[in-house]
This record gives C-alpha cells, sequence and structure tokens, in this order.
C-alpha cells in the first residue's frame, strides 16, 4: 500500500489473537503497522509481532527491490512494535537503529544488546536527513510508554504517531474509526490524558496531512474528526450527553430497578441511554462509554459488606483512567445493612470535578413502591439539565407500532433428553440463504430457552390456520418446569431426535444452534437447517389470525385492571407497574391495555 509516493505500508493483519494485551476482546484481530520511506537513505518504521516476522520480512524486502535499508526507527519498544528488532538487524548488518536513549535500555533489557556501536540516540526535535525527506523528532514520554518518540515527515507531511491514533481491529475489517478506537485509546493510553494533551499541542505547530500510527488504519484529510476527539478523550470532556447504567445484580433485583431506571430516563428525553450487565459485557467497552458520556448510573447489590466485585472491578477501571468530569447516580440493594452505595460513592470520591446525584434510590431486597419512586426522581435529576424536548419533536414510542410488522405463530419443541418440552413463539426468520440460517427468538424466562441452550438443536413448526386454541394454549400458556406438555401425545421423532407434532403444522424444520446471542429478555439462536419437511399445503397461521379469530375474548366482566393482549390474563389493579410480567405468556407490560 502507497500511503504517499516514497512512503509504502508493510505492517501485518493478525486474525489469530483473541485477547490484546491479555484483556481487550479483539474479535476484528488487530493490525501491526510498519513503513518504508524509500529515499536516497531508506528509513523503515518499526517492526511487528515475533509471530509475523518471517511475513513482515518478506514485505520489507520485497518493497526495497533490492536495495538496503539504512535506518530503523523504533519508536516504541512494547513487544508488539519491538520484537524483531534484533532480526531486522541481522538480516541488514549495515544499518543503524534511530531511538530514544531509553528505548535502547530498553533494548538490553528485551535482547540482552542495545547495538552501541549501530545506533543513533534521538531527543526532542532532534531531525535525520534521507536526502528529499526530513525526519523531525518529538518526545511523548508516557503515550504510553515513558521511551514513546513520534516521528514527522517535513516533506510529505506524515506524522508517524506510534500508539497514538491506533485502534482495535485488523485492516481487511470495514468497520468505523471512531468505536474501536475510543475503546483502544480509553484502555490502553486513558490514565494518560495529560502527557497526550502535550502531545497535541506539539502536533499542533505541525502542517499534518497523514497520520501513520501503529495499529489501525492510516488517517488522511480531514483530520479534524480524529484530533477533536483525542483532545476530548484526554482531557476528560464528555463527548456526548447521555446516560450509561451499569449494574451489578445477583439475583435479578437490581437488574429490574436498572432496567426501570433505563425506562424513565428515556420517557425523561434522554438524550442516549446505555445498559451494561457487568458481569456479563465487555467491561472495556463499558468503561470506554462511561467516558463517552456525561452521566453514569451504578446498580449495585451489597456483597460481603462492600460491593458486588465485578462493579469493584468497574468503578476501578474508571478510577485508574482519571474518571472525572461527570455526574453519577447510585442505586444499591441490600437485604441487610445496604452498604454499596457507601462503597461505590467512596471508591470515586478522590476523582476530580465529579458530583453525585442527591438522590440515591435503597432498595430492600426487592424493588416495592418507595424504591420505584426513588427511581422516577433520580431519572428526573439526571436528566434535568438535558435540554427540554418537545412534544412535537419527541421521539415517539407506541407499542401498537411493533404489532404492525408481520409475525407466524411457531410451535418449537426441545428436550432435556429425558423429557419433551415445547413452547409457541412467534418469531422465526430466515436470515440467510447460503448457508440457510434461520434466527429464533425465545424469551429467557421459558424453560424451553434454558433446554435449546444446553442441547443446541430445536425443532420448529409452522402452525397452520386450523390450529385450535386449546393446542396453542397446552404448549403457550404453561411452563414444562411443572407441566408435561406432552401428557397424553404420541409425537414422532425427527433425524435429531425431538419431537414432531404434524395435526397442525404445514411443515417443519429441525435446527442446530450455532450462536447464541443475549439480547436482554430474549435469547436470538441463530441456526443451521439441518432438516426441512413439507406436511401439507394448509396456509400458515398469522400472529393476527391468532388474536382475532383463534383467541377468546377475554374475561373482563366485571373487572378492573389491564389485559394482556396475548393470551387474555387479566391483572386487577389501579396501575399495572412499568415491569409487570404476564404470569402465563410471560409478556411485558407494554402488550396490557385498560380493561374497557
Amino acid at each position: 500500500m502507497h500511503v504517499t509516493s516514497d512512503i509504502r505500508y508493510v505492517g501485518v493483519n493478525d486474525h489469530q489473537v483473541d485477547l490484546f494485551e491479555g484483556q481487550y476482546a479483539v474479535p476484528k484481530g488487530m493490525s501491526y503497522n510498519s513503513y518504508v520511506i524509500l529515499d536516497e537513505k531508506i528509513a523503515v518504521m518499526d517492526t511487528v509481532d515475533a509471530a509475523f516476522g518471517d511475513v513482515w520480512l518478506a514485505q520489507v524486502r520485497q518493497t526495497l527491490d533490492g536495495r538496503t535499508p539504512d535506518y530503523l526507527v523504533v519508536q516504541h519498544m512494547e513487544p508488539d512494535h519491538s520484537a524483531n528488532i534484533v532480526r531486522f538487524m541481522q538480516t541488514y548488518p549495515a544499518a543503524t537503529v534511530v531511538s530514544s536513549q531509553k528505548a535502547f535500555a530498553m533494548m538490553r533489557q528485551f535482547f540482552g544488546v542495545d547495538f552501541a556501536d549501530r545506533r543513533i540516540p534521538v531527543a526532542e526535535n532532534d531531525v535525520l536527513s534521507l536526502g528529499r525527506h526530513t525526519l523531525r523528532f518529538l518526545t511523548a514520554p508516557m503515550v504510553h510508554w515513558p521511551e514513546v518518540i513520534v516521528t514527522y515527515d517535513e516533506t510529505d507531511q506524515v506524522l508517524f504517531s506510534a500508539d497514538g491514533f491506533g485502534k482495535f481491529g485488523a485492516l481487511d475489517e470495514d468497520e468505523d474509526w471512531t468505536a474501536e478506537a475510543r475503546r483502544y485509546y480509553i484502555g490502553i493510553v486513558g490514565k494518560y490524558g495529560a502527557q497526550v494533551q502535550s502531545l497535541l499541542k506539539k502536533a499542533a505547530g505541525l502542517d499534518i496531512a497523514v497520520i501513520c500510527p501503529l495499529h489501525g488504519p492510516v488517517l488522511k484529510q480531514p483530520l479534524d474528526r480524529y484530533l477533536k476527539l483525542y483532545d476530548a478523550w484526554s482531557s476528560y470532556r464528555p463527548e456526548e450527553p447521555g446516560v450509561v447504567v451499569a449494574y451489578a445484580s445477583v439475583y435479578g433485583h437490581t437488574r429490574e430497578a436498572a432496567e426501570s431506571l433505563v425506562l424513565q430516563l428515556r420517557r425523561r428525553g434522554c438524550p442516549r441511554v446505555v445498559l451494561y450487565d457487568l458481569a456479563r459485557c465487555d467491561m472495556a467497552q463499558a468503561v470506554a462509554d462511561a467516558f463517552r458520556y456525561d452521566k453514569l448510573a451504578l446498580c449495585a447489590t451489597t456483597y460481603n459488606a462492600d460491593v458486588f466485585p465485578c462493579m469493584r472491578a468497574f468503578i476501578e477501571h474508571l478510577t485508574e483512567r482519571n474518571y472525572q468530569r461527570r455526574t453519577v447516580g447510585l442505586v444499591e440493594n441490600g437485604s441487610w445493612a445496604p452498604m454499596a452505595a457507601k462503597v461505590m460513592r467512596g471508591m470515586l470520591e478522590g476523582s476530580k470535578n465529579l458530583s453525585f446525584a442527591e438522590n440515591t434510590v435503597r432498595i430492600l431486597s426487592a424493588l416495592d413502591e418507595k424504591s420505584r419512586g426513588q427511581i422516577d426522581v433520580l431519572a428526573a435529576e439526571l436528566c434535568s439539565d438535558y435540554a427540554p424536548v418537545s412534544t412535537a419533536a419527541q421521539p415517539q414510542n407506541d407499542p401498537a407500532a411493533l404489532g404492525r410488522i408481520g409475525y407466524g405463530l411457531y410451535l418449537v419443541t426441545s428436550s432435556d433428553g429425558q423429557k419433551d418440552n415445547g413452547l409457541i413463539v412467534n418469531t422465526v426468520t430466515q436470515v440467510s440463504e447460503n448457508p440457510c440460517r434461520l434466527a429464533v427468538s425465545v424469551n429467557k424466562r421459558n424453560y424451553s430457552c434454558q433446554l435449546i441452550r444446553d442441547s443446541g438443536k430445536m425443532n420448529v413448526h409452522c402452525l397452520s390456520v386450523d390450529t385450535p386454541f386449546p393446542f396453542i394454549e397446552r404448549f403457550g400458556f404453561h411452563s414444562g418446569r411443572d407441566t408435561d406438555k406432552f401428557d397424553g401425545l404420541t409425537p414422532e421423532r425427527s433425524a435429531n431426535g425431538l419431537a414432531v407434532l404434524p395435526a397442525y403444522a404445514n411443515a417443519y424444520l429441525s435446527l442446530q444452534v450455532d450462536q447464541t446471542l443475549d439480547l436482554g429478555s430474549h435469547c436470538l439462536f441463530l441456526c443451521t437447517v439441518a432438516e426441512a419437511v413439507t406436511l401439507s399445503d394448509a396456509a400458515g397461521m398469522t400472529y393476527d389470525d391468532y388474536r382475532q379469530r383463534v383467541r377468546p375474548a377475554p374475561r373482563t366482566e366485571g373487572k378492573k385492571g389491564y389485559v394482556c393482549t396475548v393470551c387474555g390474563y387479566v391483572y386487577e389493579g389501579d396501575s399495572l407497574p412499568d415491569d409487570y410480567i404476564c404470569p402465563l405468556c410471560k409478556h411485558g407490560a407494554a402488550d396490557f391495555e385498560p380493561v374497557g
């Protein structure tokens, strides 16, 4: 790849690494960047990870096209960039290493040699002429190691920025720069904001047309976007308004509180709300978003007179990266002697320019009317300084609109190996043709969800229009945990050993689960079709068919409350809790409507 007419890219992509630096998930790999400047004299900029030495040296050799390099410029001694220094110097015995004095000390520590007779130590504003190109060196200590230098090519106006402006991800992956650059910066460089600010001030005096980092893509004009983000990150300014709600829950009650807070924030017009389950999420992503937005709500249970461990780890990640200039709200839970709020506040009190919401939510074991009221008050406080959203401009959230999406009705059978089970779902979608893959969404509260996760297989029956309500009731309104849904039935068997009930299906599909995605209330199973069998020419039942023609009218006579539009269950009471779940069909409050 040509960066300019004289500068060539000779880096490598790593798709084998799963954890960068042993802790950051990199599902799209990493790049280790190296560059060659071709002039009267030739400079090679940095090496790559040890695992790619052969590939890198071959690319360097091809780029040199028979010529010999004069210099190896080492900007950073972290092993993913310095591991091949010795091999390079053995391959090209006439080459000279150019680096900082501290880097040479580290070379002796890493390799037992500091190239005393083949080196040029450089310091602030030293220059090296290659002929047409002049390289100017700027020191960048603690961005993010003490020996770091960056290099400015005055001729082509290229800044070789070491780890600055880097990102996670290999270069053959197509993704937006910002999200993974943010996660990279906050995780790896975030502690050293003052040092990055110092480097940005130096860079401001340069005419920069191109930035060549050691990770991620080469950045070209316009560069304002990248520079402004780095300025915001390194000065600890929030990028945008919004609230991160991070929770640590043991038995689900604190999770319910966090989800309720999210709902109230959205209802009050919060510009952006992001929810993280700290026990299961990508911790680095949660930390990055905590720095992205201007508000943070911490929801945690008390644990051993302290705070739940994953919440403690999250706060430690924030404080060691100088978390500041934000507002924090606290939600605590405890069955006796709640301590979580006190501990969380204490961990953050040393942070600069951090303010705490006046209102703290206290839950005693489970949400009740009092703690729900506290959540409403906290949501109002966190949203108080956001610009009011007019009724006309406010995004609408009409649950009835979701009902306009077309759905079918399906019976899904599974097994624990001894006992058959089944449930009714309405979300089965073919998502690819080659290979043929389907997505099936199942509520996590359903027993079948666990069976499918454990076994990795299911049968999906496409129900026909003649399916009677008692059949749907049998499989849709009872739990297989305490009911044998197949009592009195004699199912057939498909090749995968699971039950097939052909009486009311026009087809069935045997699915093998390839991937499971946790979507909050539901799991999404991405599946390969192992077997597909047509049973009849009958039309398939739609969700509208079920609601308008099959489902009996709810029995609401003399009752005051709310009726489930899915199964007809009636909740009797003056108000329906926001987080209410139908005990029959497991649908939420959005699927209830007032009686009458």
